[in-house]
């Protein structure tokens, strides 16, 4: 029984989702491990640059080319032994557990002429061919190595590029329309374009009736009719010839759309000037948003989910980090992109935003745990092989452009029957040096919808340290919704969410009611592995004030648990997130949000078996499972502003004076000798609401009604 719920909860509590990248860093740390990221390179230039990840310490670089086995076709393993090569090797610190390697060609690529005895030039076009091999040694032992494969060719540079010949650049003699603009295919009849001239009679009687009416279905525009030619005398009104417009037909909102060019043929002579060479074209430079173009000025796509579809051709934002699942549903083996790739299709040339261009380099691996995109693994079908199952690109960036781009496909070997659902992943990471460019969550104050920045913090040897980037999440239910198979969501600020997945119990698992407290517990855990939380959206990873620590409301381990064979009580099932924020402030009329607190608290509930309705089997057989769930949920409740004293309940009840809240003000009825106008100063409203009186009462005196009162008294 033991070794059975041991195997079960191995199966059912390991957490899967953890980052590749961190996990190697931390086992490399802690084992003296080193690697170069990527382990093979291409240069094509006279510079190329890696990453050596991990225990970087006491490391010594070595170069040395080195050469296949005639036999095997293999390169020998790595050596400490330093050879004399035309590159030189260069480091750099990119973090605490990273190093830049640069290697530099030490060689000029000019192309050397016939009789030229300078050795330093490239007597062919192939300038360089070779590979190299830079081994990272500890104490003369090799830890990692890296192979570049060089190929560079030499620089061509015309012989007369300082040329005097003059260049008359053509004269653009502009026409208001074009002879037919509607004619867009070359060599081919376009349909309702009548003045198409490669349309036969017989096509154009097909659509002849319906042709392109305007300009650009070959047709001049008619004259407006606030035109002053266009009005006659006879039906034009009185007020016509005073507001119309006199303009020669030339001026239309057509112009300068169509354009016809000639080309003047430079002649050759005597020049005594320089030639005036045209303006560079401006460079566009990339700002985090903008789309990465290609080489062609097309927009580079990847696989990515809008308005919640999985959508194949995406543009894909500088400095925005993704990572997104498509799920699509197998029939037969897929022949196209994305799911069917070639290293050709997918090394492209990207431009970098600096007016250069970088290739993607592409590293293949192969899928070993395909539980990781497909739910139930079959025995008997069709075999679709090498499927692309991840693209993970690596766009490593320096100020405005991209240094280089980094592509690792997964692809895999896939049984199908009938239909299969399959899960792919494609992501793309902007690292910039050693560290990972993660996308703010707001500025300052955190926006509604964005990631809650949490971390953990990373202690340096010198008693100083920086808090690593996380998240917070909660339960994100796929597939069958087994807590085995579930993944996890960050959690988004300002957003109320409830989750949870389904956990297989059985009766023999109730009988040992500690372990499954204990299991239930670590999966709970998974979810939250910070310990610190961003106060703001931007926080400095160096500066502690920055960061709120997180409150956990520990578990009372001295409470009595009443457990009986087939029920365990005190099971953590539920986890809550309680965050609180506060306005701190106002930008651009935008209030500004921080978080204050963030309390963590469980929910203890009673598991056991119900054999009502007439299902027993759970009852009856051990082993038989019943489905229970494990819920996690985030509240955000904004702390009020105190804008001053607490009204009294006489203040809060009697409304009768009180102006905002009663649709009759009998304060304003005194206007203006009461203090509720604000008009002018109280003492001016006064001193003239006196006056007023004054000649009021004067009015009355001398008026009629007192001089009908004072006859009736006498």
């Amino acid at each position: 029984m033991a070794n059975t719920l041991g195997l079960f909860l191995s199966r059912v509590f390991v957490p899967r989702h953890v980052s590749c990248v961190m996990l190697f860093i931390s086992l490399a740390h802690t084992q003296n491990l080193a690697v170069f990221q990527p382990s093979r390179l291409t240069a094509t230039g006279p510079e190329v640059r890696a990453l050596l990840l991990g225990h970087t310490a006491d490391t010594s670089l070595t170069l040395r080319p080195v050469f296949p086995s005639n036999t095997t076709g293999l390169i020998g393993s790595p050596s400490c032994i330093n050879s004399v090569t035309q590159w030189e090797v260069t480091t750099e610190q990119a973090g605490k557990n990273a190093v830049w390697v640069q290697l530099r060609l030490g060689k000029n690529l000019r192309l050397c002429s016939k009789n030229e005895t300078d050795t330093d030039c490239c007597p062919k076009l192939l300038c360089v061919l070779e590979t190299l091999q830079v081994s990272a040694c500890v104490g003369g032992t090799p830890r990692a190595s890296l192979l570049i494969q060089a190929k560079i060719h030499a620089l061509l540079v015309p012989a007369n590029a300082g040329s005097d010949n003059k260049t008359i650049l053509p004269n653009q003699v502009y026409q208001p329309l074009g002879s037919c603009p509607c004619d867009l295919t070359f060599r081919a009849c376009d349909v309702r374009c009548c003045c198409d001239k490669d349309c036969s009679i017989e096509e154009v009687k097909l659509f002849a009736a319906h042709c392109l009416p305007g300009p650009f279905g070959g047709q001049a525009p008619a004259t407006p009719g606030y035109q002053c030619s266009e009005q006659s005398s006879a039906i034009s009104p009185d007020w016509f010839p005073f507001l119309c417009v006199n303009s020669p037909p030339e001026n239309n909102p057509y112009l300068g759309l169509f354009y016809q060019g000639d080309t003047i043929t430079s002649e050759p002579g005597p020049s005594f000037q320089s030639p005036v060479w045209s303006a560079p074209l401006p460079v566009r430079a990339y700002i985090q948003g903008s789309a990465i173009l290609s080489l062609n000025d097309q927009h580079f796509t990847i696989p990515q989910k809008g308005l919640g579809q999985c959508v194949n051709n995406a543009p894909v934002a500088f400095l925005e980090n993704f990572n997104v699942n498509c799920v699509t549903i197998l029939r037969s083996c897929p022949a196209g992109l994305p799911l069917q790739t070639r290293p050709t299709d997918l090394s492209i040339t990207l431009k970098d935003g600096k007016g250069g261009y970088v290739a993607v380099d592409v590293i293949d691996e192969v899928a070993i745990d395909m539980s990781l995109f497909i739910s139930n693994t079959l025995d008997d079908g069709l075999l679709c092989e090498n499927v692309t199952l991840a693209l993970d690109y690596t766009f490593y960036w320096k100020g405005n452009g991209i240094t280089s781009v980094t592509l690792t496909r997964t692809v895999g070997t896939i049984t199908l029957n009938t239909s299969l659902a399959l899960t792919t992943r494609y992501s793309a990471v902007f690292l910039n040096g050693g560290l990972m460019s993660e996308p703010n969550s707001g500025n300052p104050g955190y926006q509604v919808g964005r990631p809650v920045i949490a971390g953990t913090l990373d202690t340096w040897d010198n008693n100083t340290g920086s808090v690593q980037r996380t998240s917070l999440n909660v339960w994100k239910p796929v597939s069958d919704g087994l807590c085995s198979t579930t993944g996890m969501k960050p959690v988004l600020f300002g957003e109320n969410s409830t989750s949870g997945c389904l956990l297989p119990v059985s009766r023999q698992n109730l009988t040992q009611c500690d372990l499954l407290r204990d299991a239930v517990t670590s999966l709970q855990a998974a979810l939250i592995t910070a310990t610190y939380v961003a106060k703001s959206g931007n926080p400095d990873p160096l500066i502690m004030t920055d960061w709120v620590n997180i409150s956990f409301v520990t578990l009372n381990s001295s409470t009595t648990m009443n457990d009986t064979p087939s029920s365990c009580s005190g099971v953590p099932s539920h986890q809550h997130i309680h965050v609180l924020s506060l306005i701190t402030g106002m930008v651009e009329g935008r209030p500004q949000r921080d978080i204050r607190a963030v309390l963590v608290s469980y929910t203890l509930s009673p598991w056991a078996l119900d054999c009502g309705g007439g299902d027993v089997s759970p009852c009856m057989d051990p082993l038989e499972t019943k489905l229970f769930p494990i819920t996690s949920s985030v509240t955000f409740t904004d702390i009020p502003i105190n804008t001053g004293p607490p009204k009294t309940r006489f203040q809060v009840n009697f409304t009768e004076y009180d102006c905002n809240r009663n649709d009759v003000c009998w304060p304003e009825l005194g206007f203006p000798m009461t203090k509720y106008y604000t008009g002018e100063p109280y003492s001016q409203s006064l001193a003239k609401g006196l006056i007023l009186v004054f000649f009021f009462i004067i009015a009355s005196i001398l008026g009629t009604p007192w001089r009908l009162i004072r006859q009736a008294w006498t």
